[in-house]
């Protein structure tokens, strides 16, 4: 007896360390094929700028091998042919993702987005042309809006199952056994049931005017991210300019003011791409903040009557510099809706009970919000780069700065955006006739949030001298 008590212990031994070995693999396994991170990092600042993480992958990333596939899956959930373009995405040739989506190991390869998927813009000067892209200009095709819902609606639909994703996959990759299996059990299963879930965060949509290619919305933030109650406002906003940070510093943030920092707003804008408080990547954020302290404002693309943009600078110096020139004491600071009269949708939205919850939604994290504050109009913006901003005012109401100098009752009810082929007389994107009709998104202003009406500064010019204005606007 007393021999086979040391033998039964040295087999019980050996069973416990075959367990923890086993325990040892799978938790190793698990961790290398879901939540291993692989860093990525790109030497170039612009590099980094269109295509680095800044931590949306991880809580909202779609599987790489799913992302590639889905637009030929379910093409009748596009808005036409061409996939993810279809949607306003730009590629640079060659590249493997349009401009502002990443791809980022974690476990697997994920597809997120950054600040560039909405912060790029495209300018042609014929419909047969390559696209000029813009760093940091508003983007004027993409519609983050219309990508949301594309994934939703497939992820709805019976097809999204892994056998037909597998067969799709298979003819850009060959996935090995075991990849395959933990594509078929787990990762698409996974995948489906987390855009179903996050499809609900964004119902409030449904209620709301589409904001079509260069929009946003603050309701993300209130609603998905703050989870306050809906009240049914409409926060609706054009994307804005990011160059020559330095010369913006001490403006007031976002089209109605609702921040003093670039940081804040940096943090906020990698939340809305779909980063969470746990994943933001403060460094990559801040290597974008330093780019655009630096990064000039584009030179205007085509001629410039240098001896009338002249003349037209000291138009602006008397009619538009005190709110829109550097130096000046209204510049970058807000100017009430009352008095400039525009649409009072987006500052009525951000109330200071958002204000308020956003400064307390980060207070046990490194970094946190400080700044957020309620507003009562919009921001007399710097109109450096100006050219490049179109359409115009905070909701991107009116198609070119020619039509902002008409009064209210002359300028367009209805045209066209999303077309970056650009129309050098009145200075804004093409925005009417067939090709504008064909790719763009139909702006109504008759719709709630897209008034027109207000910024009646300059419209009663003489028009030689709202010409003259105009050219001098191509120059800054």
């Amino acid at each position: 007896m007393e021999a086979i008590k040391p033998k039964f212990g040295r087999i019980i031994a050996t069973v416990v360390v075959i367990i923890l070995l086993l325990v040892g693999v799978v938790g190793y396994v698990g961790w290398y094929n879901f939540f291993r991170e692989v860093p990525t990092y790109y030497e170039s600042p612009e590099e980094h700028w269109k295509y680095g993480s800044i931590g949306a992958e991880k809580p909202e990333g779609v599987p790489y091998w799913i992302w590639m596939v889905l637009p030929r899956v379910f093409p009748d959930k596009l808005p036409g042919p061409g996939g993810y373009a279809s949607l306003g995405a730009v590629w640079e040739e060659g590249k493997e993702l349009p401009i502002g989506f990443t791809k980022k190991t974690i476990g697997f390869p994920r597809v997120g987005v950054n600040c560039a998927v909405c912060h790029t813009g495209t300018v042609r000067t014929d419909p047969k042309d390559k696209p000029t892209f813009i760093l940091a200009a508003p983007t004027t095709r993409f519609n983050g809006q219309a990508y949301v819902r594309f994934l939703f609606d497939a992820a709805n639909d019976p097809r999204f199952t892994a056998d037909t994703i597998l067969d799709e996959i298979k003819y850009n990759y060959d996935l090995s056994l075991f990849d395959r299996l933990l594509y078929r059990f787990i990762i698409i299963p996974v995948t489906k049931k987390a855009l179903l879930k996050q499809e609900e965060t964004y119902t409030w949509m449904n209620g709301r005017p589409d904001w079509g290619p260069g929009r946003t919305d603050m309701n993300p933030f209130k609603l998905r991210v703050l989870k306050l109650a809906d009240d049914g406002s409409i926060g609706t906003t054009d994307v804005m300019a990011l160059w020559n940070q330095k010369a913006h510093e001490g403006f007031l943030r976002h089209t109605d003011g609702l921040n003093t920092t670039l940081v804040e707003s940096a943090l906020a804008g990698a939340l809305a791409t779909g980063a969470s408080r746990d994943s933001i990547d403060l460094e990559s954020l801040q290597r974008i903040q330093d780019w655009l302290m630096e990064l000039p404002p584009p030179k205007y693309p085509f001629d410039i009557d240098r001896t009338l943009a002249s003349q037209g600078q000291k138009i602006f110096t008397n009619e538009c510099a005190t709110c829109h020139a550097f130096g000046q004491p209204r510049t970058g600071q807000v100017i009430p809706a009352v008095e400039v009269g525009t649409d009072r949708n987006r500052t009525d939205h951000w109330t200071q009970e958002a204000a308020d919850a956003f400064n307390e939604y980060a207070a046990n994290y490194t970094w946190d919000f400080n700044n957020f504050r309620a507003s009562d109009g919009y921001v007399a913006l710097a109109l450096d780069g100006v050219w490049a901003r179109a359409p115009y005012l905070h909701n991107g109401s009116i198609p070119s700065l020619q039509d902002l100098l008409e009064n209210p009752e002359k300028r367009p009810s209805v045209f066209y955006r999303g077309y970056d082929v650009y129309d050098t007389e009145k200075v804004g994107f093409v925005s009417d006739g067939t090709q504008a009709e064909k790719v763009g998104f139909k702006y109504d202003t008759s719709v709630q949030g897209n008034s027109n009406q207000g910024h009646v500064y300059g419209t009663e010019l003489p028009s030689e001298d709202k010409k003259a204005l105009i050219e001098y606007l191509k120059t800054l």
